[in-house]
């Protein structure tokens, strides 16, 4: 099998200046940010969502009704992966990215204000699951296009602007701990429940105007086919480019697991720990600012030294760092010792992840290049990342598995991801 990467030619004056690189990657990044800055303290506030709108006499019941909410919107994500990535390869990538960031700012603002439980019944945690519907929907196609938008404008630099990708998770990430730590330091737990869990949403409502508008000033790379000249790209990926996919897939599988236990850190902390949420506020940010400095090094040292031979180093190292972490976190938890662990697995998922979104675009042409990220990156995150938090609570509930059930979940999921790139380098497919 063959996959073409060829040079991208722009259609306005053929050269990316400094000033125009830092445009391009904040009008990427600002949607991508939004989407896992609503993601992040969706799961870091999940306690207090729970009460909110999923009350149940058992608090473990309602817990896993909160992430199976987070869980389920993410099963819609391939069909917006698809959608706006088969939309983005017909009409462009800016059309795509005005698009989705549009649907999310609607979502977040619904949760925003949305009514408990108490005060509307079922209406409450029905039209929080449809929020988190449309949310899920544009998400699935925000990486496609954007990672796409950014490699085809630099593709002598992939590794490094496609990394932002993930630096800007980074940052929301921070933004949503940041957020956490200070609201559970400075509020009471009634105010918090009450109405502070809202202040980060409604922070999030305000990214969304700055990223339409930004997003309006920047132009494609590429222009769009003509109408006519190009197959449906969704049957392109499906009848020929599905063994690209699934590697893709397995590739991502480690990282959005390491992720998502990130994001799940303060609700681990709370409810097996027995600790206070501050310090799961305060792992996870350390392990976010991780990500934001490092996933940019991480990408320009891979356009240098080549994609999968910096991964599977980091990936084995991951991997036999896993357990020691989990024991020691389970071990002694004390402050100092979450805090370290979470870090040191924030600062290997950084390294790794760098280079992630440049290596899954070099796996498909241009004609089909949105389309194919935004239908295997969905599908890793939903089966990896999204039903993560949901997983670890259910396998925490067996006595033989319990605290150590993140542990477990992922050393398989690592594995998973070592073979996925051991035949990318085998094949030669990036």
């Amino acid at each position: 099998m063959t996959l073409s990467t060829p040079t991208a030619t722009p259609v306005h004056d053929g050269t990316v200046n400094r000033k125009n690189i830092t445009r391009l990657i904040v009008a990427t990044s600002v949607g991508n940010a939004l989407e896992w800055y609503d993601i992040s303290v969706y799961a870091y506030f999940a306690v207090y969502l729970s009460k909110a709108f999923f009350p149940a006499n058992d608090p473990t019941t309602s817990l896993l009704l909160t992430f199976g909410s987070f869980g389920l919107s993410f099963l819609i994500r391939p069909i917006g992966g698809i959608v706006l990535g088969a939309y983005a390869d017909r009409h462009g990538r800016k059309a795509s990215l005005m698009l989705s960031i549009v649907l999310m700012t609607f979502g977040t603002l619904v949760l925003a204000l949305m009514p408990t439980y108490q005060t509307i019944g079922v209406v409450a945690p029905i039209a929080v699951l449809l929020a988190r519907l449309v949310q899920g929907f544009s998400a699935g196609g925000e990486f496609g296009s954007s990672t796409a938008f950014l490699v085809e404008h630099m593709p002598e630099r992939r590794g490094f602007v496609a990394s932002w990708q993930f630096a800007s998770q980074g940052v929301s990430g921070l933004l949503g701990a940041g957020f956490g730590a200070l609201l559970t330091s400075l509020m009471s737990p009634e105010d918090l429940q009450s109405w502070g869990w809202r202040l980060p949403f409604l922070f999030g409502v305000l990214i969304g105007p700055v990223g339409i508008y930004i997003r309006n000033h920047v132009d494609d790379a590429t222009p769009p086919p003509a109408a006519g000249q190009q197959d449906s790209p969704v049957k392109e990926v499906f009848a020929r480019q599905m063994l690209p996919t699934i590697l893709a897939i397995g590739a991502l599988a480690v990282s959005t697991a390491v992720n998502y236990l990130i994001v799940y850190m303060p609700t681990y902390v709370v409810k097996t720990l027995n600790l206070a949420p501050s310090v799961g506020f305060t792992a996870a940010f350390a392990a976010q600012t991780a990500v934001a400095l490092l996933a940019p090094i991480a990408g320009l040292v891979s356009d240098k030294i080549g994609r999968t031979t910096h991964m599977i180093l980091f990936a084995l190292l991951l991997l036999v760092s896993i357990f020691p972490a989990f024991l020691m976190l389970t071990g002694k938890p004390t402050p100092a010792i979450i805090l370290l662990g979470v870090l040191w697995l924030g600062v290997l998922k950084s390294l790794y992840y760098g280079p992630l979104a440049a290596l899954m675009s070099e796996l498909f042409p241009p004609a089909t290049r949105a389309t194919g990220l935004g239908l295997s990156y969905n599908i890793g995150v939903t089966v990896f990342g999204g039903m993560g938090p949901a997983i670890m609570t259910w396998m925490g509930s067996f006595a033989l598995i319990g605290e150590l059930a993140p542990g477990y979940y992922l050393t398989a999921v690592c594995i998973l991801s070592l073979g996925a790139l051991f035949t990318i380098r085998r094949m030669k497919l990036a």
